[in-house]
This record gives C-alpha cells, structure tokens and sequence, in this order.
C-alpha cells in the first residue's frame, strides 16, 4: 500500500515538475520577445515646456503639433524682426535648423535684407496674431501684422504671413520649408514650393 502511494506521489511530482519547467520556458521566451520589442521600440521624449500649456511628444522623427507650432513661433519671430544689429546672431541661431537645401538660399536672402535695411534706413518688426497648423501639408504658418518705421515717414503696417515646415531628426527640428507674403494672391503667384522673401521688406510702398 505504501509503495502504491509512494509511486502515485512520485508520479505527481514529476507531472509538476514538468509543468514548471515548462512554464519556465514560456515565462523565458516571453520576456526574450519583450525585451526584443524594447530594443526596436522608437523611444517617444515627453516634454512640458514652458511656453506650452500641456505636455507634448517628441520622438526621433516626429513631435505634436503643438511643437511644429511652437518652432514655426520661434522662427518668424526671429526673421520678422531682423536689424543690421542682430542679423549676425540670427545667422548663427537660424543655420543649424534649416535643412541643407534651404540653408544657402536663407543666408543669402538675409544678406540682401540686411543691406536693403541699411541703404533705406528703416526699422522693421514683426507682431504675430495667429499660429495655425495645416495637417494635410504638415507646415504651420503664423500670421500678423508688419510694422516699417522710415525715419523721414509714418510707421506703414502691413499683413505678413510666414509658413514654415518643422521636421525632426534624431530628435531635432529641422525646418525643411520656409516662406513669407503679404497674402495670399501673392504666394499663389510665387508658388506653393516658393522660399523667397523670408526676410522683413524693407521698402514701405
């Protein structure tokens, strides 16, 4: 009788060992497939930046719309109030987030800028009004009011729209498409894929 009872024990013992080691084995293979998931995963940077109002993303080639918009902010601010004075420094801060291709034609656009500033005496700032974002073309453009102050006139204020394109690489914006008009008869005689004029005019007629 004992012996009977020994073997069904025995029996059971083994049954159950065998199913732990298989569960084992499972347990195994699943945290392999979840740290191989982890590896390939694109690691997403959640950041609540101050100048936004609720957290947003940014991942290695994408982020919300509120940072294309955010970006496209920072941009025409700078090229909407570009001096004589501060255009070196828009220089250094604007050529690290253009893309190659639009990185010589900006530069040489500011160049042309800034000595027709100098020649006219003028001043020339930028107020923006209105950020919006176009999903279908992914550009945000930001829209406002020019102000042209000749020394010698009255102050001229005109509209201005800046539309820009905010890319991310590796984490970084990169502005891929650039662009400035009064409106928008202007830009459709340009064309869609136009990069003149992202400078302020400095002629008040």
């Amino acid at each position: 009788m004992n012996l009977v009872r020994f073997r069904q024990t025995w029996q059971r013992l083994v049954t159950e060992n065998r199913f732990h080691r298989g569960l084992l084995i499972a347990l195994l293979a699943t945290n392999l497939l979840t740290l191989s998931a982890l590896l390939q995963a694109e690691r997403t940077v959640v950041l609540v930046p101050p100048i936004l109002e609720s957290q947003v993303n940014v991942a290695r080639a994408s982020a919300s719309q509120e940072v294309k918009e955010a970006w496209g902010l920072f941009v025409t601010e700078l090229l909407g109030n570009v001096t004589p004075t501060n255009a070196p420094f828009l220089r250094r801060t604007l050529e690290p987030l253009l893309s190659p291709s639009l990185r010589r034609a900006i530069a040489g656009i500011l160049d042309d800028q800034v000595e027709a500033l100098k020649r006219d005496r003028v001043s020339v700032r930028f107020a923006p009004e209105l950020v919006q974002y176009e999903a279908d073309s992914d550009r945000v453009r930001v829209s406002g009011k020019q102000v042209i102050t000749d020394p010698g006139a009255d102050p001229v204020t005109r509209p201005r729209t800046y539309e820009v394109q905010v890319a991310f690489r590796n984490y970084r914006p990169l502005i891929t498409y650039l662009d400035a008009y009064q409106d928008a008869r202007e830009r459709k005689g340009r064309g869609a894929d136009s990069t003149a004029d992202v400078a302020p005019a400095a002629s008040t007629q």
